[in-house]
C-alpha cells in the first residue's frame, strides 16, 4: 500500500444529502419520504429507479447553483455505517451570514462562552421556537450501496429527539466495532406525536436500526464486508448448507474421545436426534471393544501390527450384550 499524508485527514467525497423535506417555491414542507439531493444527475436518476419519485433540477434556498433531486416514495432505505465515526453533533444557529453559533451542549465553540440557550431558557431551552435557540442538529454519513460511486452520503436531522436517538444507536455500534467495518443499517423516516401544553404536535423522526444482523453480530466486534453488503446472506447459507454426515465422521474415529468429539459438533450445530445419540454411543462401544483388543494383543506378544501398506488385519467384534458406558446426553456434552 502507497503512503497517505500525516497531517490531513482521509475522507471520502460526498456524493449528496438524505433529507426528510424539501421547498416548494420558498416555503420549507416536510416529507414522509426520503427526498435525495445531488449535484450528479446519475446518482438521482438511480435512486428514482429504486425508490421512485420524478428526477428534477433544483436549487437550494439562497443559493444559484443546480442540482439534481428527487422526492422519492420510500420511507425506508438500506446503508451502510462506514469506518470511523459516522455521527456529527452540535446545536447551530444560521443566518444568510453563516453559521453564527456552534454548541456541543456545554460551550459554544466559535466565542468559547458557556452554552447561551441553556443560560437563558434554561434544560427546556429546546422547545423554544425556531431562530430564537440554537437548533439541534446531526449529520450522519453513509453509504448507500446500491448506488454508483464509493462516496458518501449525508444524512441530517434537526430533530431533538432523533439527535437522542442517532447518539445512542452509533455508540452502542461503536462500542462492539470500534470504529472498524461496515455496519448494514436502514434509515427509517417514522412519524412520531408529542402532546405538549394541551397541543399535539406531530413531527417526522429520523431511526437509524440494524439491518440483516442481530445485536450479537453487530456488537460480537468489526464484520467482514461482504457480510454488511449481503446481511442475510450467511444465515441463508446456514439454512441451505446440507448436514454433516456424522456416522460417516464416526465410523473414521480411533478413539472414543473422536467420537465425542463428533457429539459435541452436531450438539453445537443442534443436529442431535435420539437416534443420532445412540448410533454415536454404540460406535463408541465399538472402538472402546477395539481399543481393549489391541491392547490385550499388545500385552501377550500377538499384535501382528500393520502389513507392508501399513493396513491391518481386520478384526471382528462380538455383537453380544455390552457393559454400560458413561456417555454424555443432549444437555451436557460429555468432556474429555
Amino acid at each position: 500500500m502507497g503512503s497517505r499524508l500525516r497531517n490531513i485527514q482521509a475522507r471520502a467525497a460526498e456524493h449528496g444529502r438524505l433529507r426528510t423535506g424539501y421547498t416548494q417555491g420558498n416555503r420549507p414542507m416536510r416529507s414522509a419520504t426520503w427526498v435525495i439531493t445531488s449535484h450528479s444527475e446519475e446518482h438521482v436518476r438511480t435512486a428514482a429507479a429504486l425508490w421512485g419519485g420524478e428526477v428534477e433540477q433544483w436549487a437550494p434556498l439562497n443559493s444559484t447553483i443546480s442540482q439534481w433531486r428527487v422526492i422519492t416514495k420510500a420511507s425506508s432505505i438500506e446503508a451502510l455505517i462506514t469506518p470511523g465515526d459516522p455521527l456529527n453533533q452540535y446545536n447551530e444557529m444560521w443566518s444568510k451570514g453563516g453559521c453564527q453559533r456552534r454548541c456541543d451542549g456545554e460551550t459554544e465553540t466559535l466565542t468559547r462562552q458557556p452554552c447561551i440557550c441553556l443560560a437563558r431558557f434554561g434544560e427546556d431551552w429546546h422547545q423554544q421556537k425556531k431562530g430564537v435557540v440554537c437548533s439541534t442538529t446531526s449529520r450522519l454519513n453513509v453509504m448507500l450501496p446500491d448506488l454508483s460511486g464509493m462516496g458518501m452520503w449525508r444524512a441530517e436531522t434537526h430533530s431533538f429527539y432523533a439527535a437522542q436517538e442517532w447518539g445512542g444507536m452509533v455508540d452502542m455500534v461503536l462500542a462492539g466495532t470500534r470504529g472498524d467495518g461496515f455496519v448494514p443499517v436502514t434509515l427509517r423516516i417514522e412519524p412520531r406525536q408529542r402532546v405538549a401544553n394541551g397541543e399535539t404536535k406531530k413531527f417526522p423522526v429520523v431511526v437509524v436500526e440494524l439491518r440483516g444482523v442481530t445485536p450479537r453480530q453487530a456488537l460480537a466486534g468489526p464484520m467482514n464486508a461482504a457480510t454488511a453488503l449481503d446481511p442475510g446472506g450467511q444465515a441463508r447459507a446456514a439454512i441451505e448448507a446440507p448436514r454433516p454426515n456424522y456416522l460417516a465422521d464416526a465410523l473414521a474415529a480411533l478413539t472414543v474421545d473422536d467420537v465425542q468429539d463428533v457429539y459435541r459438533a452436531a450438539h453445537a450445530a443442534g443436529h442431535l436426534t435420539d437416534d443420532l445419540i445412540a448410533a454415536l454411543k454404540q460406535r463408541a462401544d465399538e472402538v472402546k471393544a477395539e481399543e481393549k483388543k489391541r491392547a490385550e494383543g499388545a500385552a501377550s506378544g500377538n499384535d501382528e501390527g500393520p502389513d507392508d501398506e501399513g493396513v491391518y488385519t481386520a478384526e471382528v467384534v462380538d455383537d453380544g450384550p455390552r457393559e454400560p458406558a458413561t456417555w454424555p446426553t443432549a444437555a451436557q456434552p460429555g468432556s474429555r
